[in-house]
């Protein structure tokens, strides 16, 4: 017997599917994956990726090998429709940044560095760290 390792992305620990032959196609493992969780094909669908390279599986035909370890998402069958915001995530945790929606002109550099929420300027995330290095840095300047 044939096995593929998997965990929810907000879960901790994997769990085990088995499967006769080298492989299993995606389709197949979503199958077994929805059967063994107790979810229903109409409420969601599942995204699966490969936990070693990060490559997210999107071909329903794409053999994964036995003995693979994958993390699964449940996503709306419609696909994520893109909200107002993006998320990073970094080696540091997972942080949220708002889109400007604003059409209005970007603030310069000096405007910046005198502002004292960068969060909420309308300006690139390059100008804002330049301004928030400017900025962390007046009190030590010679001159002061």
């Amino acid at each position: 017997m044939s096995c593929v390792h998997y965990k929810f992305y907000s879960k901790l620990d994997y769990n085990t599917v088995t499967f006769d032959g080298l492989h299993i196609t995606l389709s197949e493992l979503k199958k077994q994956i929805m059967t063994r969780e107790r979810l229903k094909a109409t409420d969601c669908d599942l995204q699966i990726t490969n936990a070693q390279t990060r490559e997210e599986y999107t071909d329903e035909k794409a053999h994964i090998p036995k003995h693979s370890s994958v993390i699964v998402r449940r996503i709306p069958i419609g696909g994520v429709k893109p909200a107002g915001r993006t998320f990073i995530v970094s080696e540091y945790g997972l942080h949220r940044r708002l889109k400007h929606t604003d059409s209005s002109p970007s603030m310069s550099l000096a405007q910046l560095a005198k502002t004292p929420n960068l969060v909420d300027a309308n300006a690139s995330e390059e100008d804002k760290i330049k301004a928030m290095i400017s900025q962390s840095i007046h009190d030590y300047d010679p001159i002061q």
